[in-house]
């Protein structure tokens, strides 16, 4: 059963909401004791929200559907933070936007799902000091991707239907759906408002959904996508009936297939699985044909790290004990209770990521590093644009490699794990739609495809998505 469908029985009485969501978070505990997926559980809310939608208070097309919240997600009087010990008791004032246009449609908030602190990491292993590794819902001994990780293993493990929301810098929904196996989509930058989201990169952050079903990718989508007044950089986009698209199938679609992305990096299984999905596609009436796309592949990483982490340094520097989160009485000065509030409450990997932003960002390197990524960020988009000229969508794996084990992890340097952005990285420094289709198994774990569309185009990518119901 599909969200929808969830939602249409709600409404019509055959379900009873409040024992529904009784019976949500009874199994969302359960699975969480085991596999770490929710940082806050948000059980009164929910109980509340629940009894709203039975008494017919709300009503909407997510009536008494119980959604996940990525913790980088702000959530009116909810613990929100972002992964990180630093944001320890910050309960926010108000709703990300996204938040309430799901709850306007009578969304049931469940949880703050886990992931990699700010959102740092591919494999949701650098969480917050304090914080609890989400493992994947396959074989827990394996990751599962970052750093939407907590979003993708709950969307997966879960009996019950459900909405995840997750966010993407870098890759941070379809790497993690491509690890649990279900889809993730990150849509054209500006599409969603990004109000209320805790920043990492301004210029590359999203927010979008992640589910077992394609048919719930797009009605997620819908509610969440608009433009708002409190975002400047969100849009006034057409399109939004996205679920229209899954009645469309991929006949005369023409399809580029990214041959960089089968370098030697990328497993044999990786390969042969994206092949074998290409094939299918083939039979049911798209045509390929191979592409390149030299500058996403191989610039891709350079740029994307030093434009994220000259972002987030800037960003997180608001976090010193004074507005937001951690903070102790002291006699310090400011410069010494800054060091004590940040030293012990940030990660190994956001501490490497303030020092490598905040050098990129020197006035003596700034030239040669920052401008010269964001010039070349600009090529980027402009290579991608120039293939969607002649095709529908691209398509590639969505990681190298499926869902490696914590010890694989413990023995990668920062450099090897920041290559398992490879194929993601290029897409969201783009601002491009892109979506996990996952599309089969090899050796008992998921393997995805990513499907990549030009801007605004989401629609089809989920024609191209539904082809794998």
């Amino acid at each position: 059963m599909n969200i929808k469908e969830l939602a249409q029985k709600i409404a019509s009485g055959e379900i009873d909401a409040v024992e529904h969501t009784h019976q949500v978070l009874e199994e969302a505990k359960r699975i969480n004791k085991e596999f770490n997926y929710i940082n806050t559980f948000c059980e009164k809310r929910a109980l509340a929200a629940a009894e709203s939608v039975k008494k017919g208070k709300i009503k909407g097309s997510l009536s008494g559907v119980p959604v996940s919240i990525k913790d980088s997600i702000v959530v009116k009087d909810v613990e929100s933070t972002a992964g990180s010990a630093i944001l320890k008791g910050y309960i926010p004032l108000f709703n990300a936007t996204c938040v309430q246009k799901a709850e306007d449609e009578g969304a049931i908030v469940i949880g703050k799902s886990s992931q990699d602190e700010f959102g740092f990491g591919s494999f949701s292993t650098n969480v917050g000091v304090g914080f609890k590794k989400p493992l994947n819902p396959i074989d827990p001994t394996r990751a599962c991707g970052g750093s939407s990780g907590g979003a993708a293993g709950l969307a997966m493990k879960a009996k019950f239907p459900t909405l995840s929301y997750g966010e993407s810098t870098g890759g941070s929904i379809v790497v993690p759906a491509s690890f649990c196996g279900v889809y993730g989509m990150c849509p054209t930058y500006g599409r969603v408002s990004r109000y209320g989201l805790i920043d990492y990169g301004n210029s590359l952050d999203k927010v979008g959904p992640l589910s077992k079903y394609i048919e719930d990718i797009a009605l997620g989508l819908e509610v969440m996508s608009g433009h708002d007044p409190n975002d400047s950089t969100s849009v006034k986009a057409p399109d939004s009936d996205f679920s229209s698209y899954l009645k469309k199938d991929v006949k005369g679609m023409k399809i580029g297939v990214i041959s960089e992305a089968f370098g030697d990096g990328t497993t044999q299984d990786v390969q042969d699985a994206i092949w074998d999905g290409v094939k299918k596609l083939e039979d049911l009436g798209a045509t390929y044909e191979k592409v390149k796309t030299p500058l996403a592949i191989d610039k891709g990483l350079a740029v994307y790290y030093i434009l994220a982490t000259s972002e987030a340094s800037t960003n997180l520097a608001k976090y010193c004990g004074m507005r937001y989160g951690v903070q102790k009485e002291t006699n310090e000065s400011f410069n010494d209770y800054f060091k004590n509030i940040r030293s012990p409450n940030f990660g190994d990997e956001a501490k490497r990521r303030i020092i490598l932003g905040t050098f990129a960002r020197m006035a003596g390197v700034r030239d040669a590093y920052y401008l010269k990524a964001a010039k070349v960020r600009t090529l980027i988009i402009e290579e991608y644009k120039k293939l969607f000229k002649n095709y529908d969508v691209l398509v590639c794996p969505s990681a190298p490699y499926t869902a490696p084990t914590f010890t694989e992890i413990e023995k990668l340097t920062p450099l090897h794990t920041y290559m398992a952005d490879l194929m993601t990285v290029g897409p969201n420094l783009a601002g491009i739609p892109h979506l996990n289709v996952p599309i089969g198994e090899k050796g008992g774990l998921p393997v995805g495809m990513m499907v990549l569309g030009d801007h605004f185009k989401e629609g089809e990518l989920i024609r191209t998505g539904a082809a794998f119901r």
